[in-house]
């Protein structure tokens, strides 16, 4: 079995936030990492970041909504850096609208990239999973699965994806493949502060109001879910598979 050190991991949404942040982790651990984002000149720095503390790091434009460029930026990053046996799918937009206002827009582009995104960039890494017969998917979920007023798409998307994550848990297993995902709550991004800015809350006052209302009396920040996420990529976690692992300072129903 390979070391750290020769594991390829992609992250997606890597330009910011907690993708940038589980991009950096996981070059600490020792894995190269191809960092996906729509917007590719956004991962340069962290690319950069990386490459200059002895790493290696890629970093690679698409949307992933379209398959062929899921397919093309995968082949890419096998091409660069190896076959990519680590899959992050943290990649997502926010349409927040209450259910009458919601366009059809909205719901598509939403469920597309969280939803649709997360199976293309899982079907296009699965192949070189399942040839290494070693894999580790961690897919990005929310406690607005468990239902968010004016997120009517969001909270879908996010639960489809814990059912699209114990699906897989079943179907790889048996290639050493394990899948899980990761649901935060309240984490302080460029995400959290649109919200605040949608309901028309000063992000200080928004962070404070969402602190008190958590056990652990502070809102989480980026670093917290990539720590979590370096578990689970790790070879330690061989055996937690199909789980659900709520980042949100306290129980979550």
């Amino acid at each position: 079995m390979a070391d750290t050190a020769s594991r390829v991991a992609i992250v997606t949404g890597a330009a910011r936030g907690i993708g940038a942040a589980v991009a950096s982790r996981l070059a600490d651990d020792g894995l190269a990492v191809a960092l996906l984002d729509l917007d590719e000149s956004g991962t340069a720095a962290t690319a950069e970041k990386i490459r200059a503390a002895g790493g290696r790091a890629l970093a690679v434009g698409l949307d992933v909504s379209r398959s062929d460029q899921v397919e093309a930026a995968v082949q890419r990053v096998a091409d660069e850096l190896g076959a990519p046996t680590v899959l992050v799918n943290n990649a997502g937009i926010l349409r927040d609208n209450l259910l009458f206002k919601m366009t059809d827009d909205d719901w598509d582009a939403v469920v597309n990239v969280h939803l649709r995104g997360s199976f293309l960039m899982s079907r296009a890494v699965q192949k070189f999973q399942t040839q290494e017969k070693w894999g580790r998917i961690v897919n990005l979920s929310s406690t607005s699965a468990l239902g968010n007023r004016g997120q009517a798409n969001y909270s879908a998307a996010k639960a489809g994806l814990q059912g699209f994550t114990k699906t897989l848990a079943i179907e790889l297993g048996k290639f050493g493949v394990t899948v899980n995902a990761v649901a935060p709550g309240f984490i302080a991004t460029e995400m959290t502060a649109a919200t605040a800015a949608r309901v028309g809350v000063d992000f200080e006052d928004f962070k404070r109001g969402a602190a008190q209302q958590i056990p652990v009396q502070r809102v989480g920040q980026p670093e917290d879910v990539a720590h979590t996420v370096s578990f689970l990529v790790s070879e330690g976690a061989g055996f937690v598979s199909g789980q659900v692992v709520y980042v949100a300072g306290g129980p979550k129903d």
